[in-house]
Formats: C-alpha cells, sequence, structure tokens
C-alpha cells in the first residue's frame, strides 16, 4: 500500500465556501478512481497557527498498490480537479510513500 499526503495554499481571494466545495470533489474521488483504498479531506483546524505557513487543506489517501498510486495522478477525475485549482491556489506540498507491512 503507498499513502498520498498534500497540504494546499490558496491564495487570499479563497472563501470557506470554496475550501469546502475543494473538500467535497476530493471526497468524491475515492468512488471515481480505482485503487483507492481510503481517503480523507479536510479543513485544517489546527490551534498551532504559528506553524501552517498558510495550508488550510489537507488530502490523505490510501491505494492499493504504487502502480494505483501511479495512476491517480492522470485519472480524468483527479485532472479535472486539478483543472479546478486554476486561481485558487498558492502552494502544494506533495509526498507520497509506502506503508510498511506489518
Amino acid at each position: 500500500m503507498f499513502e498520498h499526503l498534500v497540504v494546499f495554499k490558496f491564495n487570499d481571494k479563497i472563501t470557506p465556501s470554496k475550501q469546502q466545495e475543494f473538500v467535497s470533489q476530493l471526497l468524491a474521488l475515492q468512488d471515481n478512481i480505482p485503487g483507492i483504498i481510503d481517503l480523507t479531506a479536510g479543513i485544517n483546524v489546527t490551534e498551532e497557527t504559528d506553524r501552517i505557513q498558510g495550508f488550510t487543506l489537507g488530502l490523505r489517501v490510501t491505494f492499493e498498490s504504487q502502480e494505483a498510486l501511479r495512476a491517480y495522478g492522470p485519472h480524468p477525475a483527479h485532472q479535472a480537479f486539478v483543472a479546478s485549482l486554476d486561481g485558487w491556489i498558492e502552494n502544494v506540498i506533495v509526498t507520497d510513500f509506502p506503508i510498511p507491512s506489518k
């Protein structure tokens, strides 16, 4: 299995309702992209405000394999989400890593 973590930093035009719209779009990916075992997304509510550096939305996706993770990027549903970020996004951090077997 592979874990995919993303945090989004939006520009100052973003509204809370638009951020929630992005969360809804992300949550819908689980039903549309094969190989996703679990997906969570949400607005950052940490009280460590001095550490968030403006990143306000988080995404975690667990994939069944590295191949499923690789297929996710070019998938049309993912690409549609990426396109919807145009004009809203300032920065994104992504990390992918294998989940060790227990």
